[in-house]
């Protein structure tokens, strides 16, 4: 279930759903939040997003926002 991004936990693996050009999705990565921003769970690169909610990474996640 989606979670508002207000509420997202510090340095745990989530999924982001996020708001662009072409709508609204889920990243296919998992994120954590740091003191510098939001950064990819796996390479610690820093990302350009501004996530909308958020929910428990799973390994597979499914792609379907209103799940």
């Amino acid at each position: 279930m989606w979670q508002p991004i207000a509420e997202a936990p510090i340095a745990q693996d989530i999924e982001l759903a996020v708001i662009d050009g072409g709508g609204v999705h889920a990243l296919i990565f998992p994120c954590k939040k740091s003191s510098n921003g939001w950064v990819n769970a796996k390479t610690g690169e820093l990302l350009d997003v501004h996530p909308t909610h958020w929910r428990i990474w799973r390994d597979a996640p499914p792609r379907n926002f209103d799940s």
